[in-house]
């Protein structure tokens, strides 16, 4: 589909070919006050978008809301207004020890259950290829290293269902090597390979599956200093990214 898009409704122009998502609206507020000039281009359906400069590179900031479904339609629906490389700045939850709150994820690739999400809708007879752009993931790794960030590289599982994980759920998938679980970058990374849009992710821990201590979900407010420490980071990464 090529639009025009029924849920975001942005005129051509006022999305930016660079895009940072985020499921909270309250992360999308926080980044916008780190661009120049940030005017809002969309509220309909609560997917609060802003589009400014940073650098003076045009930069849009938006809302994906939770899941892949929704997230889908935002990625969709960017595409169609201009977007051409997408990074999710989102929370995710530790699935290893060497994970504590507050830490940096650069998502290699992004697992997924074959059965009934939205990217089985796509195409059911196979197994999407979830990997980020491997530009933007450099510029994302080059981008902390250069504020010397700690960060951890590695994959993903994005789930559809918030409160379904059993207590096997860390173990089983720690155990195949995957560090972290998030709802979205599966669904971005697909669509990215499929719509010819350049993804990528960086996140960070809200909470540990595998430690007691720190099982509790970090809020907005817990977060807000790692979260300007990774915007920052993502900031710089995407006015590299070539277009």
């Amino acid at each position: 589909m090529s639009g025009p898009p029924f849920h975001i409704k942005s005129k051509r122009g006022e999305i930016a070919e660079r895009v940072i998502v985020a499921g909270d609206p309250a992360r999308v507020e926080q980044v916008s006050k780190m661009l120049e000039n940030p005017r809002v281009v969309n509220t309909n359906r609560g997917f609060l978008i802003y589009t400014g400069e940073y650098q003076g590179v045009p930069i849009t900031v938006a809302t994906h809301g939770i899941g892949g479904p929704s997230a889908a339609i935002v990625f969709e629906e960017l595409r169609m207004l201009g977007a051409k490389v997408i990074v999710r700045l989102g929370t995710c939850g530790g699935l290893v020890k060497e994970l504590s709150k507050g830490d940096i994820v650069i998502a290699t690739g992004a697992a997924y259950y074959t059965g009934g999400n939205a990217i089985g809708m796509y195409a059911h007879e196979v197994c999407m290829p979830t990997a980020p752009h491997h530009e933007v993931t450099s510029a994302l790794v080059s981008s902390a290293e250069k504020y010397g960030v700690k960060y951890f590289l590695g994959p993903v599982i994005s789930s559809d269902a918030f409160y379904a994980e059993d207590p096997d759920f860390a173990k089983k998938w720690s155990e195949r090597g995957v560090i972290a679980v998030e709802m979205e970058c599966a669904a971005l990374f697909a669509l990215g390979w499929m719509r010819n849009v350049k993804t990528g992710a960086l996140l960070v821990v809200s909470d540990s599956l595998v430690k007691p201590e720190e099982a509790s979900l970090a809020d907005a407010e817990e977060l807000k200093e790692k979260v300007n420490i990774a915007a920052k980071i993502v900031l710089d990464a995407l006015v590299k990214v070539k277009i």
